[in-house]
């Protein structure tokens, strides 16, 4: 009698003093609060739900949809990132050697992507991969003796490593002109000119992956999304949860509050306002520079048919990484399109739907040195954005040119793509540095945290997430997850780089699974050539229907 005496009584209160719904559940948390509705809110519930199906996880989103902002096929590069094409993953260091293992981890980790989409494949999650994933080739392209030689040392070098195997060369035009006709019709026939393409890269929709995803949580009782609910402020209790506070978009911003156990905050360039917020000390290591991003756009059908493939140039001398140059073909959500780009611009707004006041807002005390040093440690990056800002639609298209001989101009309009955030970290001993790729911040209690960073970013959701669990539930992981975890990703703990068994067992499973090419075998030792040998202008290819 007395539990029903306190439930009409709290009835009473909300409506004599009309108090949201969420005010009158305070005392019970939900285990699990995700703030964004991207695909890193999206793949770390899918985990959740999975390891722990007892939990309650909400999901709020500001806008009236999930993936409509950095998650979507439109305001982001598309990529299954494999480190295959990109050569800002392969430095030349000053000695002429060529540094491949930022390429291998990353390799590593979309194959960790690739595992996990293809379990919630296999478990009927996520349905018809076709919709979100498909194999497109993957290749480098360069010109001029010094580029040629860079791009002949990194192919000779990634050969060794078995996760590169898939990969040709090529310094002939005939042969580049197979692989990617476009690149090469209307070129200077004398031009020097290098290629590599590998055939088991990917063409991928992050956004399709993240709805289906959400859809998948969304089967369950325990998960509730709230759109148009944007997050004000974060405070923790005395407890160890927290208490959000968000507004109602939709309905006049009223105001209510959510509480949980444990936040996550996968917001985007929002991520980093938020963390601020949050009040914990590990959030003053951190400051945040806005780089939006333009792109050519052609959906010629006669044009697009004949390019089946990404091709990725060398990056300006300066170019933030999410900046290399490439003809990529794309399908968003059923559209077949090339994008060319992307070409920066500068915005102060840190979401493409945020606040010009964004980079104000999240500039403090803390921050402001190591945001001035990073400055001025980085001129020709200062340099390099005021060039791309001050271009003209000309400009675009000569750039566009260089990998596109015979482009014309009719068939290509420009289209603002999403905005990113580069962090910026204080150092001890420059006062701060630019922070590439992205970086995983957690409260040192584990109750809350915090994607910031870019590039690679959805490529490796799956692996970040992986990162999110280990900092937050390392005695789950380490324990009655542990096993599930080796399901979910059967390769959770190897390192395949090396192990050609693991490589061609995760290749041809995720392959056959996601409906994508299976690559030849990965040899044990790649030959490599002698000293004082020339690497081959053209490696025999293998005859793979596309």
């Amino acid at each position: 009698m007395r539990k029903i005496a306190v439930i009409l009584l709290a009835s009473l209160v909300s409506l004599t003093f009309n108090l949201p719904v969420s005010a009158q559940t305070q005392d019970k948390p939900v285990d699990v609060l995700l703030i964004g509705g991207g695909i890193m809110s999206a793949t770390l519930g899918t985990y959740l739900q999975e390891l722990e199906p007892e939990w309650n996880i909400t999901m709020v989103e500001r806008l009236d949809g999930v993936a409509k902002e950095s998650s979507n096929g439109w305001n982001n590069a598309g990529t299954g990132h494999s480190a295959l094409m990109e050569l800002n993953y392969t430095p030349q260091m000053p000695d002429g050697s060529i540094n491949v293992s930022k390429a291998i981890k990353v390799n590593e980790a979309f194959q960790i992507s690739r595992q996990f989409w293809a379990y919630q494949v296999a478990n009927g999650v996520m349905h018809d991969p076709e919709s979100f994933i498909r194999s497109v080739n993957h290749m480098s392209f360069v010109w001029g003796d010094t580029n040629v030689n860079f791009l002949r040392a990194r192919y000779a070098e990634l050969q060794k490593n078995t996760l590169f195997q898939s990969m040709d060369y090529s310094e002939d035009h005939e042969q580049i002109r197979k692989w990617a006709p476009l690149i090469m019709e209307g070129r200077d026939p004398k031009q020097k000119v290098a290629a590599t393409r590998s055939v088991i890269g990917t063409d991928v929709n992050y956004g399709e992956i993240t709805r289906q995803l959400v859809a998948g949580l969304q089967t369950k009782d325990n998960f509730q999304l709230q759109l148009s609910t944007e997050v004000r402020d974060l405070k923790q209790n005395a407890d160890k949860t927290w208490t959000v506070t968000v507004a109602d978009l939709a309905h006049g911003e009223k105001l209510h509050q959510l509480h949980a156990k444990f936040v996550f905050i996968g917001a985007g360039g929002a991520a980093l306002p938020l963390l601020q917020k949050s009040g914990i000390p590990e959030a003053k290591n951190y400051g945040g520079f806005p780089v939006g991003g333009q792109f050519l756009i052609c959906d010629n059908p006669d044009v697009v048919k004949r390019h089946l493939a990404k091709v990725y140039g060398q990056a300006e001398v300066g170019a933030p990484p999410m900046s290399v140059p490439h003809l990529d073909a794309r399908r968003i959500d059923g559209k077949e399109v090339i994008l060319f780009g992307p070409f920066a611009t500068f915005s102060t707004k840190f979401l493409k739907n945020g606040s010009l006041w964004d980079l104000l807002g999240a500039t403090t005390t803390s921050n402001i040195m190591p945001m001035v040093h990073v400055g001025l440690d980085n001129l020709n990056l200062v340099q390099y954005l005021i060039g791309q800002v001050l271009q003209t639609d000309n400009d675009r298209f000569n750039e566009l040119k260089k990998y596109y001989p015979e482009a014309k101009k009719a068939d290509w309009k420009l289209w603002t793509a999403g905005q990113r955030v580069q962090i910026i970290k204080k150092d001890a001993e420059k006062g701060g540095k630019l922070q590439f790729g992205t970086e995983v911040v957690a409260s040192q209690d584990h109750t809350l945290a915090a994607l910031l960073g870019a590039s690679p970013g959805a490529s490796t959701a799956a692996p970040i997430m992986l990162d999110v669990l280990n900092k937050v539930f390392k005695d789950k992981v380490d324990g009655v997850w542990l096993s599930q975890l080796k399901t979910i990703i059967p390769s959770y703990g190897t390192k395949l780089n090396g192990n050609v068994a693991a490589t061609t067992q995760e290749l041809e499973y995720t392959s056959e699974v996601l409906k994508l090419h299976k690559p030849q075998a990965p040899k044990s030792i790649a030959p490599q050539p002698e000293a004082g040998v020339a690497v081959p202008t053209a490696k025999p290819v293998a005859n793979i229907e596309l």
